[in-house]
């Protein structure tokens, strides 16, 4: 049975979980799962809450419905979307393939509800790849004289494939603030590192050179300040004085993988909520 799924957030208040539960109850609605969590420092309650409704019922007048309540009677923000809702995807990558067959297999598998419809590439060495698993792969060039040209190229495709994820799947490229703007959909990017350390360029040689005991992966979402983006999820490998650079990288591969595609899943399955510059992700 197809559900609908409510992403809402506001100045917390009395009463905010009992008036939407009474409302769902009130359409005749069934609520599946809830959860919430109240920011006390800034006073802003979110909420995620899923619920079925009878059968034969609209359900996008039902999430219009909602949404205008909870918006009047609550002061909340609210993205509604249902259940069975499979945005299209693309990866962005260029010569590390690691991420790119992981997210595929997954695909297969049908771990991720979304359906990845196309692979960019500022590099060829994926394209063989690509042709295997049956998507279609776009080459564009990606240079400092030829970049405004490639990344109006990139949006095209975006826009022609009614994009709705765009995955950063170790993609080696700094997106324009023009590009961020006009994406019209979220950017996931992994950084191999445990942000805020060892940001920008060879985060394994810098943690390297600084002796750690521990080293991270992170996926977040992409804004123009260069991996500052609000953190979706990270993950740690402990390292010892025994690992080179080579270990680091090696041992990073695994993390990067699981690390992107838990928060590429979490995105699909809408439990995450940007608030700021941080995230709420509900289990």
């Amino acid at each position: 049975m197809v559900s609908i799924v409510a992403l809402l957030h506001g100045p917390d208040r009395p009463g905010i979980v009992a008036t939407i539960a009474g409302w769902i109850h009130e359409k005749g609605g069934n609520v599946i799962h809830a959860d919430q969590h109240l920011d006390r420092e800034e006073n802003v309650f979110f909420q995620r809450v899923e619920w079925n409704v009878g059968v034969g019922a609209d359900l996008e007048a039902e999430s219009r419905n909602f949404a205008k309540m909870a918006e009047a009677e609550l002061g909340m923000q609210v993205r509604t979307v249902l259940s069975n809702e499979r945005p299209p995807i693309v990866l962005f990558v260029s010569k590390a393939d690691h991420c790119f067959h992981d997210l595929i297999l997954r695909w297969k598998a049908e771990e991720l509800r979304g359906e990845i419809v196309g692979i960019v590439s500022n590099h060829p060495d994926l394209d063989h790849s690509a042709q295997e698993y049956g998507v279609p792969f776009l080459h564009i060039p990606c240079t400092e004289e030829c970049k405004v040209e490639a990344e109006v190229a990139q949006l095209d495709f975006i826009r022609e494939n009614g994009v709705g994820l765009v995955v950063l799947a170790r993609y080696m490229q700094v997106l324009s603030e023009n590009f961020l703007n006009d994406a019209g959909c979220p950017i996931i990017n992994i950084h191999h590192s445990f942000l805020p350390s060892f940001a920008g360029a060879k985060p394994y040689h810098q943690a390297y050179r600084r002796g750690v005991k521990i080293i991270g992966a992170t996926a977040h979402f992409v804004t123009p300040e260069l991996d500052e983006g609000p953190i979706i999820y990270q993950d740690i490998h402990r390292v010892s004085h025994r690992n080179g650079v080579a270990d680091l990288i090696a041992k990073g591969r695994d993390l990067e993988k699981i690390v992107l595609a838990t928060a590429v899943r979490r995105q699909l399955e809408n439990r995450i909520l940007v608030y700021k510059n941080k995230t709420v992700v509900f289990d």
